[in-house]
């Protein structure tokens, strides 16, 4: 069963990348998103497919990975034997609290973000999501991939995930099924699944852009990096379609461009988000 539960893995990769595009960047061409589920869902058997676009009705998240012996999308502690048998694959197992389907991932990279104390003062806006230490207004690398390490590497050295290595491949596969890259500049690569604490975000500045998209013809200069726990698939959508709106605005873009240091380009982020990030 395991070659049938990584078909469904792939397909909702599809789904979830069709629903990413359409939130950055309304109004593009999904034909060839279109064309790839429409294939992909010809090779799953019939009544697997049905279990799976019920649950895709319900919610954008139809099969999730079992991380330390728990349903990641709804915290359920699953019994030892049903994690064995996930692990197993013989055949495909539903989350007896949320009714997902589950399958087993090997080994990724974690989010370590610590917890924020009782005793701290309530975050709101971007705040909730990101920090002064990952801003880069000034990325180094060169082309995609080496900015993808650059983020990946500031995310592990400021203490919000654990292994920077296994993040970089995890988002060069993402980047594989489609580019992140939309209009005015902008991309959006993220890894979702990284269990172990919130959504966090990383905001880079290429300040002579890079060839994001390899089949696209603009540069980007803004890179937004978010890892993304399974439970919050279905927030980080509304996040990304807000950020996509606020920095359509060329004056929002600017604002970003023109900081030249951590302190600015954190405060520049804050300012223009405040409206559309509650």
């Amino acid at each position: 069963m395991q070659p049938v539960i990584n078909l469904l893995v792939q397909l909702q990769e599809l789904i979830i990348a069709r629903a990413q595009q359409e939130a950055g960047m309304p109004g593009a061409q999904l034909d060839q998103l279109d064309a790839s589920i429409a294939s992909l869902t010809k090779e799953i058997p019939s009544d697997v497919s049905l279990q799976f676009s019920r649950l895709l009705q319900k919610s954008p998240l139809a099969i999730v990975p079992v991380v330390n012996g728990v349903c990641t999308a709804c915290g359920m502690a699953l019994p030892v034997s049903l994690v064995h048998q996930v692990h197993a694959a013989e055949k495909i197992y539903h989350c007896p609290a949320c009714a997902r389907l589950l399958f087993h991932r090997a080994s990724s990279a974690r989010n370590t973000r610590k917890a924020p104390r009782r005793s701290d003062p309530p975050k709101v806006g971007i705040e909730r999501f990101s920090a002064e230490s990952l801003m880069i207004p000034a990325l180094k690398g060169a082309d995609r991939d080496s900015i993808l390490a650059e983020m990946c590497q500031k995310l592990a050295d400021e203490g919000f995930v654990d292994d920077a290595g296994k993040l970089l491949e995890s988002a060069l596969k993402r980047e594989a099924i489609v580019s992140t890259a939309v209009e005015n500049g902008l991309a959006f690569p993220h890894v979702r699944s990284i269990e172990g604490g919130a959504l966090t975000l990383a905001l880079g500045i290429a300040p002579k852009g890079v060839k994001f998209d390899p089949a696209g013809k603009a540069n980007t200069r803004i890179v937004f990096f978010m890892v993304i726990p399974t439970a919050a698939s279905a927030f980080y959508l509304k996040l990304l379609s807000g950020l996509a709106q606020v920095f359509q605005k060329d004056e929002n873009r600017d604002k970003l461009l023109e900081a030249d240091s951590p302190e600015k380009l954190w405060k520049a982020l804050m300012k223009t988000t405040r409206l559309a990030i509650q």
